[in-house]
């Protein structure tokens, strides 16, 4: 058996930026540190706690709560639940998935079973064992085959599941029905361990929290602040620094800044280029420090909905692609901060195409509008759902903008940021502003875009990407598995089933006194943490001098 160190490829991170500013602006090494670092690190851990008790802005508020087999998080929702909950495994800082709550990941040689060894003495916030039995409930219950916990989404996928068995406390094995290079970057991110109490009742699972993660729930009044407090238990000796956290959902980010100015914040996460840009000139007075990543980053886009009119129509869906100008809106919406988009995969990412599919072009976007009209008798118009943050709005005023110039017209709705994910599930839209596919291995988008899953938003039918992304998911030769997704890169970009825009670049301003945000040394030689990949920055390390 291979260890999940050396298990498949992965995407390289050396492009990806990194940088902090502060007083004096310096950049950090994208590299992660030597294993000599974190073994000194491992044999002498700090105090636990001390490190006070901190204020974060997050940009929006999980109103389904934290069942998560059930839950639909977005990256506010996934920051708190690194603090409350373990996940098996986790992204180092080179982009490369490492075991967190597992001791070890191991495939056989066909990559069709793999050895879950978890670590001993682990226990959740309750006391009761995170053990065999537990993580095998857990992952039953993201199947949908635990009867008392609903599971809506994670039963596709997990489809490739076909058994997990219990060796033994500490031991769980894992059968696919097909080979699955990528299975390891299954297990982190959303996956987070819960204790059997809370998957023993639909009820109260939402908000009932019990991990084994640094930070214990200590009190959540929804739309207003979730309290966490140390957890003086934690497995990882040292961890975490800080006393507590209250993170406060604030969806205006203007607003979310003004209270980081104001210091009734200590820290807050953001991906508007806007607030990032103020940010870094508060940094450069001494005022604030910030720190800002594009690596394995989500794309920022205007999905569309392919089952409904227009955008069932190809014709459509080109001209409405060139009527827009995604370098403008880019220059005025975030003052040029961001990389323009060729497709889903970031530029990190081995599958990137370096190619732009398609570019602006009015007058070819108004000759199409005439032909789509011509053929079907309907003027070309549609709604943009948009989450309520004025700059969203902006975003889409200016898309309606440019759409007139072609003949398109456009109307905007706006919905708070569940609401938007609830309704893009369901299938309520023509198209919606979003935000996705970041993090690692291309195998994990398989669940966005294939044909029969129920997150399969933009209702996209493509035996072809279907083929693709069904071949990506076992192929064991790294070279071959890469010109897969390229290829899949590309079928996007000739049928125009996305109008990409650009990859989120993502910020994280904090006040002068707080340290850890890079976080700490991953156990075992891991590496370092990723910071802010898909926004997310580790919390055990945070403190205040």
């Amino acid at each position: 058996m291979k260890n999940l160190s050396s298990v498949g490829p992965r995407s390289s991170r050396s492009r990806g930026r990194l940088v902090v500013v502060a007083v004096a602006t310096f950049a950090l090494l994208a590299t992660g540190i030597s294993s000599a670092t974190v073994a000194s690190a491992a044999k002498n851990p700090a105090k636990a706690g001390g490190g006070g008790t901190l204020n974060f802005g997050l940009e929006a508020e999980s109103t389904g709560g934290f069942c998560l087999p059930s839950a639909q998080l977005a990256a506010s929702g996934i920051q708190v639940v690194d603090a409350v909950y373990d996940t098996l495994t986790t992204v180092n800082s080179k982009g490369k998935s490492v075991p967190l709550l597992a001791k070890s990941v191991t495939p056989n040689a066909e990559y069709t079973e793999w050895i879950i060894a978890l670590r001993p003495g682990v226990t959740f916030h309750d006391g009761t064992p995170v053990d065999a039995a537990a993580v095998k409930l857990n992952i039953d219950s993201f199947m949908g085959k635990n009867p008392a916990i609903r599971s809506q989404l994670f039963p596709f996928v997990l489809k490739n599941v076909t058994a997990v068995d219990v060796v033994d406390p500490l031991n769980l094995k894992v059968s696919l029905a097909v080979p699955q290079i990528a299975f390891p970057d299954f297990l982190g991110g959303r996956l987070g361990i819960s204790a059997p109490a809370q998957l023993a009742n639909q009820t109260t699972c939402a908000t009932n929290l019990i991990g084994s993660g640094p930070f214990v729930l200590d009190e959540w009044r929804t739309n207003e602040s979730l309290t966490v407090k140390r957890n003086p238990n934690y497995w990882q000796k040292g961890l975490p620094k800080a006393d507590g956290i209250v993170f406060y959902p604030i969806s205006d980010s203007r607003a979310r800044l003004n209270r980081l100015e104001g210091g009734e914040l200590d820290l807050m996460m953001t991906s508007s280029s806007l607030s990032i840009y103020d940010m870094k000139q508060k940094s450069k007075q001494g005022e604030l420090k910030v720190i800002t990543s594009d690596r394995g980053s989500e794309v920022a886009y205007l999905m569309l909905n392919q089952s409904n009119a227009p955008f069932n129509n190809k014709i459509a869906r080109e001209a409405v692609a060139l009527a827009g100008d995604a370098n403008k809106v880019n220059q005025i919406r975030n003052r040029g901060l961001n990389t323009l988009a060729t497709g889903p995969f970031p530029p990190d990412s081995p599958a990137h195409l370096k190619k732009f599919p398609r570019k602006f072009n009015l007058a070819k976007a108004k000759k199409l509008v005439a032909q789509y009209e011509s053929e079907t008798g309907e003027k070309l118009a549609y709604e943009y759902l948009a989450t309520t943050d004025p700059e969203n709005i902006a975003t889409a005023e200016l898309n309606k903008e440019q759409s007139a110039k072609a003949g398109i017209d456009v109307t905007i709705r706006s919905v708070d940021q569940a609401t938007l994910i609830n309704e893009a599930l369901g299938g309520k839209f023509q198209a919606v502003g979003w935000r996705n596919h970041g993090l690692s291995d291309p195998d994990t988008q398989y669940v966005w875009w294939y044909s029969t899953s129920p997150i399969n938003f933009g209702k996209i039918k493509d035996p072809e990407i279907d083929r693709l992304l069904d071949e990506g998911r076992s192929e064991t030769d790294p070279a071959k598995r890469v010109a897969i997704y390229k290829d899949l890169n590309r079928r996007f970009s000739s049928e125009i089933y996305n109008l990409w825009s650009w990859y989120t670049l993502w910020a994280e301003g904090y006040q002068n006194n707080v340290t850890g945000i890079k976080g700490v040394p991953l156990p075992d030689g891991g590496g370092r943490p990723a910071v802010l990949q898909g926004g997310i920055i580790p919390v055990t390390g945070l403190a205040k001098r």
